[in-house]
């Protein structure tokens, strides 16, 4: 089995092995009081450095933990000596004030995880929020006029700029540009969608439900594989407030399909007077066939196709942070923005910083690949991508020892995120088994923990029997190779 180094806790046996105390078990009512703990030496100095509240708290659940061992008759007498009561201590207070959200490294092959926090902003969006976060600023106030202003003109005009939209709004994800543009445009009356298209995203989320929860009454058109012009012309009524297109981003349907692409189904609308709004989720704002990617639908091919909104999301082929992004007619723009909901879903200054540095990147499209990591990954050259894993393979078989094979092998990774789901991204890394079979799957699982409790977490992926860690997003090696060195091979599995 593979653990990290720092998971084998010494007591105080083992560092003064001629200081032994006698291994009978404590009594409860011979465990130290509170105030008597917190007068310990050690004790004193940790409530010097984090203040009485945190320490005596952690003080408390440290000596009840030990009371509950002591009832069991599980709780040696070395464990209440002074300075391992000390350290105990420290330890809790230590590990309650480290964060939960943690910095990873990313080795899965799948680019933009919505469990490892999706894109990575760009350094320039970096700086940005960190200025903005360190002092005042014009959130809401019109620098030209000296009165009130809207948060929206942070992006605004990049929006419009960048997509040929009249107008912008933004939201906190790409759920809640979808439910606050049907609520504002919809509520109470028929919003008609290809059953083809009614997605289900993580997290259970559901087209349907986002309808029902804007208050909206969904009529469904077609079959799930093949939707027609017709389908669409005969479900137009006067209950009818709009007809929607939601783009498939996170799956496929392929073989003996049809469905009404955006410029004839806006056809359909205005020729009733109908606005029609198109669901992007993942969407990009530049041709990623540029860069020998799959294509991906743009926001302003949409709005150039007839389309009267368009929603998108910030944090995904963007490479910004979570956000919604709302373009298209001033008119329903403006109606959009107006909506009560839009208060309770509106961003913070800390996504608007993030944000508008991301955006402001697209006005130099020619230095994309260097500025913006999500789109600097995705193109990565594999000779790069082989070299990384090349530079880590002896180290982790150094680390690993010879119960262990560590291979360079080839692999294929994904975009993530719903992404272009049946696309491929050629890729290479490592992969790791156990030179002996039997336990293969527990062993593998077992090193999976152990990479997973290093400083910087390590996260792969267990397939074919092997645990496989895609080199793609690990543009710097020393982040691997410097923390090797806390894993270690016990003797035995």
């Amino acid at each position: 089995m593979v653990l990290p180094k720092e998971s084998v806790v010494h007591g105080s046996q083992a560092s003064h092995p001629s200081r032994a105390t006698p291994q009978t078990d404590v009594q409860p009512h011979e465990l130290p009081g509170l105030d008597r703990l917190l007068h310990l030496p050690g004790c004193v100095a940790l409530v010097a450095e984090h203040g009485h509240r945190l320490v005596t708290d952690e003080a408390r659940a440290l000596l009840a933990a030990l009371r509950k061992q002591a009832v069991a008759q599980q709780l040696p007498a070395s464990q209440i000596a002074p300075d391992v009561l000390t350290t105990a201590l420290a330890q809790r207070v230590l590990a309650r004030l480290q964060p939960a959200m943690r910095t990873v490294l990313n080795l899965t092959g799948t680019v933009l995880h919505t469990n490892l926090g999706r894109a990575l902003l760009p350094e320039a969006a970096i700086v940005h929020v960190q200025a903005m976060m360190a002092q005042p600023n014009n959130l809401e106030y019109d620098l030209a006029s000296g009165q009130r202003g809207d948060r929206d003109s942070i992006v605004e005009s990049l929006l419009c700029q960048l997509t040929g939209a009249e107008a912008a709004t933004v939201v906190n994800n790409n759920a809640a540009a979808v439910l606050l543009s049907l609520a504002a445009l919809a509520k109470d009356r028929e919003v008609i969608v290809s059953r083809g298209e009614l997605v289900e995203i993580g997290g259970a989320f559901r087209l349907p439900d986002v309808m029902e929860s804007a208050g909206t009454r969904l009529v469904e058109v077609g079959t799930t594989n093949r939707t027609h012009a017709r389908d669409y012309e005969h479900a137009i009524c006067e209950r009818t407030a709009l007809l929607m297109k939601v783009h498939t981003s996170n799956y496929v349907v392929q073989g003996f399909t049809a469905s009404v692409d955006e410029t004839a189904l806006a056809t359909i609308a205005h020729a009733h007077n109908l606005p029609m709004i198109t669901d992007l989720g993942s969407g990009a704002l530049v041709d990623l066939a540029a860069w020998g990617l799959p294509r991906e639908p743009l926001p302003q091919e949409m709005l150039r196709a007839g389309c009267d909104v368009v929603t998108f999301s910030g944090d995904k082929l963007l490479g910004g942070p979570q956000a919604g992004l709302i373009v298209g007619r001033r008119d329903l723009i403006d109606r959009i923005r107006r909506h009560p909901l839009k208060r309770a879903l509106r961003v913070s200054k800390l996504l608007l910083a993030a944000l508008e540095a991301t955006l402001r990147l697209y006005l130099r499209p020619e230095r994309l690949t260097q500025d913006l990591p999500t789109l600097r990954l995705l193109t990565r050259a594999l000779a790069d991508i082989e070299a990384t894993a090349s530079a880590v393979q002896p180290a982790l078989q150094a680390a690993l020892g010879p119960l262990w094979r560590v291979e360079p092998v080839a692999l294929q990774g994904q975009i993530g995120s719903g992404s272009l789901p049946i696309e491929r991204l050629p890729s290479a890394g490592l992969a790791m088994a156990p030179v002996q079979a039997k336990g293969n799957g527990r062993a593998l699982e077992q090193l999976a923990e152990a990479l997973r409790h290093l400083p910087m977490p390590v996260i792969g992926r267990i397939a074919d029997d092997r645990l496989l860690l895609d080199m793609r997003c690990l543009e710097d090696a020393s982040l691997f190779l410097g923390q090797i060195g806390h894993l270690r091979l016990c003797s035995k599995r």
